[in-house]
């Protein structure tokens, strides 16, 4: 990758080199790189992160990350940079000679994974929702992206199903169970959001989007920032941040508590606030399948999202489940 690690540095003018680069993580949606260039005469390395976006880049979506990821400096959440190229643009694109990939470079943190079982973590969550969903109350256009709203209908699965068994996927049984139970009931409960409390904020706010350095918590991912309902974000919050379908209730109640104590505007009243939760991981399981029997992308790429769908089927939401935690959230705080 030594040729991509120049492209981008001269891309950036971030100075000489020799820059290289050494893969960090896999997302949904990219590759997480770490750019690395050798020390100076004080002995002071520089690094930075990539994103390589492997499905394209919508620019106007990545315009909206920067937008809200720059105005939560001003309410004090701690973020890396998303640097601009040269022309201004917040994403550059690879030579054909490179693969043509989509980038974006960041701000390189260094940190653990937040432990959700920490309670100053789950009030730092709290108030950051808060925080992002007070500013974002008057900045809200526009109605959420199908992604959160709706989900695949039946037709789609039986069609999806038939291809995982003539690709002779060795989870094609397990995707069958899972549409013609917990898929059907879960869907049920992805409806639209009604035009009130809608907000633009984070939208993946999730333990493994924060890294503890040592200057505290810091939000990363803000790659889907966009309009949502501050009560279903929220839900959904509380659902991962509490241990899923084995939740604390405390914890539960400790993010909420912090949430309301600094002004959020969302209230859990439900199962029907954790829509946004079920058309989520809905739609991640339905596109994963569709990435592992696509001919079109590369073997990586049907290997993760194989990968994706086993991992996914054994941890997906449970109705009784997250009837409870609604039950343990609207008691006392």
């Amino acid at each position: 990758m030594h040729s991509t690690a120049e492209f981008i540095a001269d891309t950036y003018a971030l100075g000489p080199g020799p820059w290289t680069m050494t893969p960090v993580t896999r997302g949904a949606l990219g590759q997480i790189w770490k750019l690395s260039a050798p020390g100076n005469a004080n002995g002071t390395g520089t690094s930075w992160a990539v994103k390589e976006l492997l499905f394209g880049c919508d620019e106007r979506q990545v315009g909206r990350e920067a937008a809200l990821r720059n105005a939560s400096e001003q309410l004090g959440i701690s973020s890396p940079r998303l640097m601009p190229n040269p022309d201004g643009a917040y994403v550059s694109q690879l030579t054909p000679s490179l693969g043509g990939s989509y980038v974006k470079l960041y701000d390189w943190v260094e940190g653990t994974r937040a432990d959700p079982s920490e309670p100053e973590m789950l009030s730092w969550c709290g108030r950051t929702l808060a925080l992002l969903h007070r500013a974002g109350e008057g900045a809200a256009a526009g109605a959420p992206s199908d992604w959160y709203e709706q989900c695949p209908q039946e037709a789609d699965w039986e069609q999806l199903h038939k291809e995982t068994q003539r690709a002779g996927m060795p989870w094609a049984d397990a995707l069958g169970r899972f549409i013609a139970t917990s898929a059907a009931e879960l869907a049920r409960y992805v409806t639209p959001s009604g035009p009130g409390g809608l907000v633009t904020s984070h939208l993946d706010m999730q333990p493994q989007n924060v890294l503890v350095g040592p200057s505290g918590p810091v939000l990363l991912d803000w790659d889907n920032a966009g309009v949502i309902s501050a009560e279903r974000e929220l839900a959904r919050a509380v659902y991962v941040w509490a241990g899923g379908n084995d939740f604390h209730a405390d914890s539960a109640r400790q993010l909420v508590r912090a949430y309301r104590d600094a002004g959020g505007p969302g209230a859990v009243k439900g199962l029907e606030s954790f829509s946004m939760l079920f058309a989520t991981d809905l739609n991640f399981v339905y596109v994963q399948a569709e990435c592992a029997v696509d001919p079109t992308v590369t073997a990586a790429q049907r290997a993760f999202g194989s990968d994706r769908v086993v991992a996914s089927l054994r941890s997906l939401p449970g109705l009784a489940a997250v009837a409870r935690l609604a039950e343990a959230i609207e008691g006392p705080a």
